[in-house]
This record gives C-alpha cells, structure tokens and sequence, in this order.
C-alpha cells in the first residue's frame, strides 16, 4: 500500500523536477544544493529562474551552476545563441535579478 504525498509536498516535487540536471556543472552537488535551497525557501527553482530572464531568440541552455556568493545564493548560466556566441549570466537565485551580463 502506497501513502499519498500532502499535496504541497507533491507540488513542490513537480516543480524541482523540471531542473536540467543534465546541465549542471558538479551535477549532484549543485543540485543537492539548489535543491536544498529551494525546499528552504532561499531560491527559486531553475524553470522559473530562466522564464523570467530576457533570453536573446535562439539561445538554449548550455551549463548552470549554483554557488553561494557575498551571502546569496546565485546560478551562474551559460547560454549558446543560435549565432554560436557564448553568453554568460550570473542570477539571483531568489529574485531572479541579472548580477552581470557578460
């Protein structure tokens, strides 16, 4: 016999699995942590982190990783534009604002 997860806990599962552990760099460990922050309420879950930025049309994902910086937790994502040009932004894991565009 199953038990039934509480529907917050069920929520919250759906929306950590749409990260792109494939992406990340230090797979198990940026995710346990992102994960870990999300669940604490630190962060926000990577899907939602990339649709509130501005993505430049063609750009996907490359690479992502979580570290904690000047007391915050950040991703730092790496974009390839349909161009191939390289493009690197560093994000507020919480609020999802642009620290630097480079």
């Amino acid at each position: 016999m199953s038990r039934a997860l509480p529907s917050a806990a069920l929520l919250l599962l759906l929306a950590l699995l749409p990260l792109p552990t494939a992406v990340l760099a230090d797979d198990d460990e940026d995710h346990e942590r992102a994960r870990s922050a999300v669940l604490r309420g630190e962060a926000l879950p990577l899907e939602q982190i990339l649709a509130r930025l501005p993505l430049r049309e063609g750009e996907r994902l490359i690479e992502a990783e979580f570290d904690r910086e000047d007391g915050r937790w950040v991703y730092e994502l790496e974009f390839i534009g349909a161009d191939g040009r390289v493009r690197e932004l560093e994000v507020d894991a919480l609020s999802a604002a642009i620290l630097e565009d480079d």
